[in-house]
């Protein structure tokens, strides 16, 4: 009987990425990806008629990639108890202080379309459109149509998989993957006095400072900066 890991498994390994993004995700700054999923409609598998196409369009906005270790990691939230035994396990395995990179993305759908054409024809086209407009960030997704997510997830990890090695130059180059006081890497340094920033600029919520602050376990170093902060903003 086939189960529900075995029909994400098939997914994604039926899944074609026909157009990659022709730039490495961003190190300093947000990306925004714009993508066109297609697939053939489940219903052609009952009869047989396979000139229609699916078309899924959207975007994925990738995060400035964040430098964390497996104690940073353990005290995000969102993650299952299995996931925190894992970032535990690192913790034992190479320390607190092991430097990684943490990427967060959004999904933003933009619409469905059926076309009644086959879809070498439809990526024919998508590719002739995306050249004329000049988008180096525009791709192209071949997937499965009941779990077009599932292929969405897939090209998600490969475009992470092909960025990492350029951000971690990028980081490293800046002196930024290293330590500093207190087991926390100079780049997340860096992060909390820009996020302190955009706090007393009001483009960042003072909650969200305090969580970074609380996942760092470095809350009381900045105690007295952030609760005059916090007067300042009342």
């Amino acid at each position: 009987m086939e189960t529900d890991s075995d029909r994400i498994a098939q997914a994604a390994q039926h899944t074609e990425i026909l157009r990659y993004p022709r730039q490495h995700l961003a190190t300093f700054g947000v990306t925004n990806i714009y993508y066109y999923i297609i697939t053939e409609p489940t219903y052609t598998e009952i009869s047989h008629d396979t000139n229609e196409t699916v078309i899924r369009e959207g975007r994925v906005i990738a995060e400035r990639p964040k430098i964390v270790t497996p104690y940073y990691l353990t005290h995000l939230e969102g993650f299952s108890y299995d996931a925190r035994r894992y970032f535990e396990m690192l913790l034992q395995m190479h320390g607190r202080d092991t430097t990684g990179l943490f990427y967060t993305y959004k999904n933003e759908p933009k619409g469905l379309n059926i076309v009644s054409d086959c879809w070498q024809a439809i990526m024919d086209r998508l590719n002739a459109e995306i050249d004329k407009k000049g988008d180096p960030l525009a791709s192209i997704i071949k997937g499965q149509d009941d779990m077009w997510d599932v292929s969405l997830l897939k090209f998600i990890y490969e475009i992470t998989s092909r960025s990492l090695s350029s951000n971690v130059a990028q980081l490293g180059s800046r002196g930024l993957l290293g330590m500093s006081h207190g087991g926390v890497p100079v780049g997340a340094r860096v992060r909390i006095e820009e996020m302190f920033q955009q706090a007393a600029r009001g483009e960042l919520k003072v909650h969200e400072l305090e969580q970074e602050l609380n996942r760092w376990g470095v809350f009381g170093e900045y105690q007295d900066r952030f609760f005059a902060l916090v007067r300042d903003r009342k």
